[in-house]
């Protein structure tokens, strides 16, 4: 699998998908007539969850830089400009299915920096069900452990230097910079999904997808003539381009919603930002206000052309200046979010 294309359907995940596909299928219509009989999270799971850090993830980075020999360094630190030198885009902001480079935690790290590791996984977390969330409680889907997924160090996290360090595994991207990513969200791109789809009550992610439905089911039958559109917004790293800042989004626009579903709106974005720590989603309201506010941004549906069943949609988005949150929930979910304030 390469580096920096994510595959469109995961070889690993199609029994899995093909399952719980009809087994949601079989209820769909239900569910989407009524958001109180949307399956809710996955199970949770108890007691195994590492204690919750007393540093800040940046801190704990900077410790684990310390830790790490000569040796090491050539292997899971590289350069800040890495993959960029010819005109390229940089690998630390890229969205990946796999560690980078092949470079796994279990291989690279040793006992006591993979529980730093993990500690630092913990700390971008906004608490202990946020975490499960990043880990698929505990499974790091396909990915099947921590010790499988990757993380590497990029820049330099000593003296106020820019760095980015980078965790990802299957279906999932996510980052800490310390800030050294300036007007960017999360240090840069994010991608997260699980392998059940995303209506089934196995995905723990159906709880975005239930919030995302309370929306839909509150539609006018105009409102979702404009909400509902032809096509497929694509996934990977060109579905969250950034627009020109005056080019038509699709969907409807939080304008023109009312109240109570302006409200609905909202919960959907505090509920999407709900597995990463305060200071993140702060950043990304920020961000948001910083262009133009909520009143920018669009909410749309996709049915894609491509699946052949009756769903009415197979993705929703959010769109707006500097902000894509592109969501697939079938065949299984994959998210790729992006996030600034330069656009």
């Amino acid at each position: 699998m390469s580096d920096q294309a994510l595959p469109p359907v995961c070889p690993e995940c199609e029994e899995l998908d093909r399952r719980d596909f009809f087994l949601a299928a079989g209820g769909a219509a239900a569910a989407l007539a009524a958001v109180g009989t949307v399956p809710t999270v996955a199970r949770a799971v108890e007691d195994k969850n590492p204690a919750r850090p007393t540093k800040p993830a940046d801190d704990l980075i900077r410790e684990l830089f310390s830790t790490l020999s000569d040796e090491q360094k050539q292997t899971v630190v590289l350069p800040w400009n890495a993959g960029a030198e010819q005109g390229g885009r940089a690998l630390r902001l890229g969205m990946y299915n796999s560690p980078i480079k092949g470079i796994t935690i279990g291989k690279n790290y040793t006992k006591a920096q993979q529980e730093l590791l993990e500690r630092i996984l913990v700390a971008i977390s906004a608490d202990d069900k946020g975490y499960q969330q990043l880990t698929r409680n505990g499974t790091f889907d396909g990915s099947h452990s921590f010790e499988n997924c990757g993380a590497l160090i990029f820049g330099d996290p000593t003296d106020g230097k820019k760095f980015a360090w980078v965790f990802s595994g299957h279906h999932l991207t996510v980052r800490c910079d310390g800030n050294s990513e300036e007007g960017a969200a999360f240090g840069g791109p994010m991608y997260y999904g699980h392998s059940p789809n995303g209506y089934s009550d196995r995905n723990c992610f159906n709880y975005q997808t239930k919030s995302v439905l309370s929306v839909h089911d509150a539609l006018s039958e105009e409102q979702r003539k404009k909400a509902v559109v032809k096509g497929s917004p694509g996934e990977h790293e060109p579905s969250v381009r950034f627009k020109p800042k005056n080019a038509g989004k699709p969907g409807i626009a939080f304008a023109e919603l009312s109240q109570d579903q302006k409200g609905l709106v909202e919960k959907v974005m505090r509920t999407i930002l709900s597995p990463y720590r305060k200071e993140d989603a702060d950043e990304v309201m920020d961000i948001v206000k910083a262009n133009g506010g909520m009143e920018k941004i669009h909410l749309a549906f996709f049915q894609d052309a491509m699946m052949n069943d009756n769903m009415r949609w197979h993705f929703w988005r959010l769109e707006g200046p500097g902000f894509v949150w592109n969501y697939r929930v079938l065949p299984h979910v994959h998210t790729y979010v992006n996030i600034s304030s330069k656009i």
